[in-house]
């Protein structure tokens, strides 16, 4: 795609990489075909090709808008076009980059600065979030159904294992919401993994993958938590520990990236780099174990599962059909999912920025899922957990508690 590239961004980094991407781009259209948002909106301007143009317009000085500006907003950042794009467009890169140019070109309403800013500051911390989470579950009863339904439930804290014998260590991001919303998701983590002679612990110090902040535009506020993980993880990794395991595909998805984006920084580029490397969602370290150790689902009626696959494990992962083996291999059948590629509207902030077009999403995903008539959903991100959770009328959960049930 040719551009001119404005004397303002023509000598940044950003304006460089942005230009790169930009050239990739045939103008094919065969992302169109998989945009969620321009199957529900029918909008040219909806659609990965027409968010290109309009960073393109962003780049060359041309006159942008509060609407350029809520197009690319509309954006989930499920990368589908990515896994359709014949050229290997990196969009979702392109994106970062075009909102950030954008978020100082254009002022946002004090309304939508706001909440942006309430959320970089309560969702990426544990103990705000879980201090809110409470209060809002305290006074869920009083709540209209719809709006109580859209509260986590409290669930039991579960025991980590001893590993007592464990020979093999991995380190495991406890994540940000995860601990107050799904405690159970890691420490079946655990188990399972002790069962396999490995350790699993975690970093006190290391925080949020920096994925909030980042997709919020507030880039030098998410490479700070990024650089944070690292110092976090780093004595672990000198120590020998050969994985650090992703229990959410999105906190995955972000670190797998650590390299990329601390790759100009001259302190953490090549730190950024081990860790982008070690990092592993719990699929991969469990794929290439001997899963036979672990006991079967031996209940007389064999359990029907839904696996809803997230945007972040198998668009910008790239990781599918292994989650799916493990599974069958555990002794479930799945169901037949429609339209399994498409995002459930989850998309870290989305559904809170764009509730109307998230629940459309919602809908749509919990009715595909729900049509096997599975005894549970599950799926390998917290956001989308959530998300379906609060829609769905079977029980939704992490898949890997399937095989410490197993």
């Amino acid at each position: 795609m040719q551009t001119s590239i404005s004397e303002k961004y023509k000598n940044t980094a950003d304006g460089k990489e942005a230009y790169s991407i930009l050239r990739s781009c045939v103008h094919c259209g065969f992302c169109t075909a998989t945009c969620p948002t321009y199957q529900l909106l029918g909008d040219e301007l909806d659609s990965p090709r027409g968010r290109i143009y309009l960073i393109k317009q962003v780049l060359e000085g041309q006159h942008v808008s509060r609407k350029t500006q809520q197009h690319l907003d509309r954006c989930l950042t499920c990368r589908s076009c990515e896994t359709t794009c014949p050229s290997g467009v990196h969009y979702s890169r392109l994106l970062d980059i075009g909102r950030g140019m954008l978020e100082k070109e254009v002022p946002r309403p004090i309304t939508e600065i706001s909440l942006r800013w309430l959320l970089r500051k309560i969702l990426p911390y544990t103990k705000p979030f879980t201090f809110l989470l409470r209060i809002a579950q305290a006074f869920a009863p009083l709540l209209p159904s719809a709006l109580k339904k859209k509260i986590p439930q409290r669930k039991p804290v579960t025991q980590w294992p001893a590993d007592t014998n464990a020979t093999r260590t991995m380190l495991v991001l406890d994540g940000c919401v995860q601990p107050a919303t799904s405690p159970n998701t890691n420490a079946a983590t655990a188990r399972v993994l002790s069962r396999l002679g490995i350790s699993l612990v975690r970093a006190p110090q290391a925080g949020c993958c920096g994925a909030v902040s980042y997709h919020l535009s507030a880039h030098n506020e998410g490479l700070t938590a990024m650089r944070k993980n690292i110092d976090a993880w780093w004595p672990y990794i000198e120590g020998g520990a050969e994985a650090i395991v992703m229990t959410a595909s999105g906190c995955g998805a972000m670190v797998k990236e650590y390299a990329e984006l601390l790759a100009h920084d001259t302190i953490y580029a090549e730190k950024a780099k081990q860790v982008s490397v070690l990092c592993k969602d719990i699929s991969e370290i469990l794929i290439e174990e001997d899963l036979s150790t672990l006991s079967t689902n031996n209940s007389s009626e064999i359990k029907n599962v839904a696996f809803h696959s997230p945007c972040t494990l198998q668009h910008a992962q790239q990781i599918t059909g292994t989650v799916e083996k493990i599974i069958q291999q555990a002794g479930y059948t799945l169901t037949v999912v429609v339209d399994s590629h498409l995002c459930c509207g989850s998309a870290g902030t989305y559904s809170i920025l764009q509730p109307k077009l998230s629940q459309q999403l919602l809908t749509n995903k919990v009715s595909s899922l729900q049509n096997g008539e599975p005894d549970y959903i599950v799926t390998a991100n917290i956001g989308c957990q959530l998300h379906i959770e609060s829609k769905a009328t079977v029980p939704v959960k992490h898949w890997i508690e399937l095989l410490d049930e197993a």
